[in-house]
């Protein structure tokens, strides 16, 4: 497909970086332009690139009544020689289709997805924070738009992507571990739902348990499955705990479980971690037993914005504690942060394909 463009004139586009004193935020700034792409008539088309501003949506539209909406989360990193780079763009790609499928959008083009990206990024070079651990975030997302308000698949669809300027994810540093609350009261997903997709519906029903999470100064809900023994997953990221040799154990991925890139590329890393990383059903039982016993001695979770969020600490709905390791962030959970970080900012080799530069093609 050929792109269209549409750019905002020169003189009112931003002609200057950030400076490394200024505080950008994570998730805040939105950049001048964003890509475009419908699908009507049964295919995809109409791929642009377009200022950013609103919508024109009907309230009809079937998003807006029946959730139809999937979003992915991925970034690109500026590195040493003045290019950015884009990390496992492709798998973003995938999965994006794979909720698509879920919850019965059309499948997109995946070759046109990463090009569209890519070149959106290209036209706003710019916009890229010049500061330690910064990075463009990029949120691409498809909403149903279609006016009818019978209970079906809507006919008509938005592919949008707009990146945001964002800073280090911690504003305090990597220093300070989470704790997370242990709950039976609510659940992520169950078999055979959309669990397994980035659904913007999925992201709505974690609200009231994050709100209940934090009654208990805990940061987020570490889900159980429906019946209430196993671990799957974090609010917002995968989880991962480390047993006192070494081992890197991931839940294993069910049609109830995201699968986080990141996770996946823990498990793709196991030589450069120097360690074995593994994925095995988590008994939520023997997991609070091995804690207790010094069997797990670093836990946290993983997932696109934070990359690694060290946990130090579980807290159940009786106020009960666990505490793992010291409360601390651990050197395991150190060496993941660092080894995925450099390969995304190109400063250690990561496996081919996963890095790729995004040519200078813009008018």
């Amino acid at each position: 497909m050929h792109i269209k463009y549409n750019l905002k004139p020169a003189s009112e586009r931003r002609t200057e970086q950030f400076k490394p004193e200024t505080n950008v935020g994570f998730g805040r700034l939105r950049t001048d332009h964003m890509f475009l792409m419908d699908y009507r008539d049964g295919q995809w088309a109409d791929p642009r690139i377009v200022p950013y501003g609103p919508f024109e949506i009907a309230p009809g539209a079937m998003s807006l009544h029946y959730g139809q909406s999937i979003f992915e989360g991925a970034k690109a990193f500026m590195h040493e020689d003045g290019e950015i780079y884009t990390f496992r763009l492709d798998q973003n790609a995938k999965r994006l289709n794979r909720s698509a499928e879920i919850v019965c959008i059309p499948e997109l083009p995946e070759d046109v997805v990463e090009e569209g990206i890519k070149a959106l990024i290209d036209v706003e070079r710019l916009w890229f924070p010049m500061q330690e651990g910064a990075c463009l975030y990029i949120r691409p997302f498809v909403f149903a738009t279609e006016d009818r308000l019978s209970v079906s698949p809507s006919q008509e669809y938005t592919f949008c992507v707009m990146l945001s300027p964002s800073g280090a994810y911690y504003s305090n540093g990597f220093d300070s571990a989470i704790r997370l609350l242990i709950t039976e009261r609510f659940h992520r997903a169950v078999t055979g739902g959309t669990g397994a997709s980035k659904a913007a519906g999925n992201y709505a029903a974690s609200l009231r348990a994050g709100k209940a999470a934090a009654e208990y100064g805990a940061a987020q809900v570490l889900y159980l499955d429906s019946t209430n023994t196993q671990i799957e997953e974090v609010g917002a990221m995968n989880h991962f705990h480390v047993l006192k040799d070494g081992t890197i154990i991931i839940p294993k991925f069910t049609d109830t479980i995201l699968k986080s890139i990141t996770s996946q590329s823990i498990l793709d890393l196991g030589e450069q971690l120097g360690c074995e990383v593994r994925q095995e059903t988590v008994m939520l039982d023997k997991f609070i037993a091995d804690i207790e016993s010094g069997e797990i001695i670093e836990a946290g979770g993983l997932g696109t914005a934070a990359v690694v969020s060290p946990v130090g600490s579980y807290i159940f709905e009786d106020h009960r504690v666990v505490t793992v390791g010291n409360g601390d962030v651990g050197e395991h959970t150190r060496r993941i942060y660092q080894v995925l970080t450099d390969i995304q900012k190109g400063k250690r080799q990561g496996p081919e394909g996963w890095i790729k530069r995004v040519e200078r093609v813009a008018p």
